[in-house]
């Protein structure tokens, strides 16, 4: 499971951003790298994995194909390997499912040799000349380590009022829904998550929910913005300008460009319309529903088996009262250091929104020797854009921490001439002339 001399870089959490770098580091000979993960096999979002979602980005946004795209693990390989290239073709799907992207990053994990299930690691420390990580009474040491643990799941305050089996996270959607049959529902959140979980609820026939309120503080059930210039703000050219804004106006930028990576699919919102329409004209039977947009919950209060949910209208200010049995948290998620790096948090940089500092090469900012880097997938949302959550630049981003760990140009990330000129013109020109010859992509 371990080896007894250091690693050039260790992983800790198989998720697909630790994934992609994986199969970048597989295309290098002479790199000694392990990436260790506590479960017993790779699993994505099974909690969110409802019949008929679909990806909100394209299949070519796999692991490696922007940057790797010979490489035997991108998504086209796995369709030939699997014998459904031509199914997939002739299926001509418009987004495709979920549940397919799903297996294909399974198949990458089953295949690349580097990934070491079932190994959870403890403790992350620091000897002075290279990282100790600790499972049980085994000691690993490496170089560099990459964190790739994913978001932790964002709960209310009210959260702490409801009963455990009278609430759940969007994140635990698809083992907890069945217990909705019959119950007055309300889901909170008004992003995909919650959107999605709404119209499997109104879609059901004998485990239909009584009632569903779908509250948003939004000021109304928005959609994605997914046109082709803003799908620009998921290209490496936006993230160079982004970089070097002052960090008040990346925080403000992060804010205004929400709806780019955090709205709800067209495609999600015109179904349950659709599905609201026949509730009303052609199955009054069915689930009664209450669609409240503008709506901030800020407290719940347990009453006979069931809660008065207090929300303060934000269109009108008025306060009101909502019922509910059942409360699902389509609440979002956030970044938090790992409890393994415990010994090295006092080490580490923080900003203000409790996130480490990510450099140009998703390198984070800490105390320690340069040549002994923590690289940090999915922390750089103030640092590097809205991009950073999503799987649009997962293979870009694993290129460029690879590169780094290596020291040279193996993967192609040059900054590409941009469709749109984000900066001044003597600003970008300036930039260009930063590019460094060992593949970092911007001056520091």
């Amino acid at each position: 499971m371990m080896t007894n001399h250091p690693l050039d870089l260790a992983g800790i959490g198989i998720g697909p951003f630790n994934l992609s770098l994986a199969a970048h580091l597989d295309a290098v000979e002479g790199v000694e790298a392990l990436f260790f993960e506590r479960r017993n096999a790779f699993d994505w979002h099974p909690g969110m994995m409802l019949p008929d979602v679909t990806l909100q980005t394209s299949f070519l946004k796999d692991l490696v194909s922007a940057t790797h795209p010979s490489s035997p693990w991108t998504f086209l390989s796995f369709l030939v390997a699997k014998k459904r290239f031509y199914d997939f073709m002739n299926a001509d799907f418009a987004a495709i499912p979920r549940r397919e992207f799903a297996q294909y990053l399974s198949w990458a994990a089953e295949g690349l040799p580097t990934l070491r299930f079932g190994a959870g690691i403890d403790e992350v420390d620091f000897d002075g000349r290279n990282v100790v990580l600790r499972s049980g009474n085994r000691e690993q040491r490496a170089r560099n380590i990459a964190l790739g643990v994913g978001l932790k799941p964002v709960l209310p305050a009210f959260a702490g009022r409801l009963r455990e089996d009278d609430h759940f996270h969007s994140s635990q959607a698809r083992f907890r829904l069945g217990a909705c049959a019959g119950k007055r529902v309300a889901v909170i959140g008004g992003g995909q998550s919650g959107a999605e979980i709404l119209l499997h609820l109104l879609n059901q026939t004998d485990n239909a929910p009584s009632h569903v309120a779908w509250i948003s503080q939004r000021p109304n059930f928005l959609p994605l913005d997914e046109t082709p210039f803003t799908n620009e703000l998921f290209t490496p050219p936006y993230v160079a300008s982004f970089r070097d804004l002052p960090e008040p106006r990346r925080h403000a930028t992060v804010e205004r460009e929400k709806l780019a990576g955090d709205g709800v699919s067209s495609e999600t919102l015109t179904a349950i319309y659709r599905r609201l329409y026949v509730l009303r004209h052609l199955e009054p039977a069915g689930p009664k529903v209450e669609l409240l947009p503008h709506r901030d919950v800020v407290n719940a209060e347990p009453r006979e088996g069931a809660y008065q949910l207090i929300m303060r209208n934000g269109m009108d200010g008025m306060m009101e009262i909502g019922h509910a049995e059942i409360v699902i948290l389509a609440t979002g998620y956030r970044y938090e250091l790992p409890d393994c790096l415990a010994p090295l948090t006092g080490r580490i940089v923080i900003d203000r929104t409790g996130r480490p500092v990510p450099d140009a090469d998703f390198a984070i900012a800490w105390d320690g020797p340069n040549a002994n880097r923590i690289f940090a997938l999915n922390a750089g949302l103030i640092s590097h854009g809205i991009a950073e959550p999503q799987l649009s630049l997962m293979a870009w981003r694993g290129a460029v921490i690879a590169n780094a760990l290596l020291g040279r140009r193996q993967f192609d990330v040059e900054v590409p001439n941009s469709m749109v000129n984000w900066r001044s013109q003597m600003h970008t020109d300036a930039r260009l002339d930063t590019v460094r010859s060992n593949g970092r992509l911007f001056s520091p």
